[in-house]
């Protein structure tokens, strides 16, 4: 896999009717994914190392973003969902890794600027269900 463009990572959020539209103005993202480990050790543990329990722990998904306010379509709707307090559908796409779609919910929309700048925002997003991974 060769190098890819950090502009071609595209976060996507669902319009309302089903369909995906890009979130507009974003400047930088952030996806991550982590996992919970549980740790299952005891007095027999073979040498005192610590074991893992597998499968147990919990697993989530964060995105942040920042970019400029364009006031665009999606700028509504994200803003609509954090003031509303609910889950939407989500996509994240990787170029050359796949598409990472499901719930999440906006914890975090914070908006500032500068009198010789450009409107910003960042965005902080938590996953709220099951996601799922289509490889491209």
């Amino acid at each position: 896999m060769t190098a890819q463009k950090g502009r071609d990572m595209l976060l996507k959020v669902d319009d309302g009717t089903g369909s995906f539209v890009t979130v507009a103005g974003l400047r930088a993202h952030r996806f991550t994914l982590s996992a919970a480990q549980v740790d299952a050790t005891h007095q027999q543990s073979p040498g005192q190392w610590r074991e893992l329990l597998a499968g147990a722990g919990l697993r989530q998904a964060s995105i942040s973003a920042s970019g400029i306010f364009v006031d665009e379509a999606s700028d509504v709707r994200m803003r609509q969902l954090f003031f509303d307090a609910v889950h939407a559908r989500f996509q994240v796409i990787v170029p050359d890794f796949g598409i990472i779609e499901g719930p999440f919910q906006i914890t975090v929309l914070e908006y500032a600027g500068s009198h010789d700048g450009e409107l910003a925002f960042e965005i902080t997003l938590e996953s709220a269900g099951e996601l799922a991974f289509t490889a491209l």
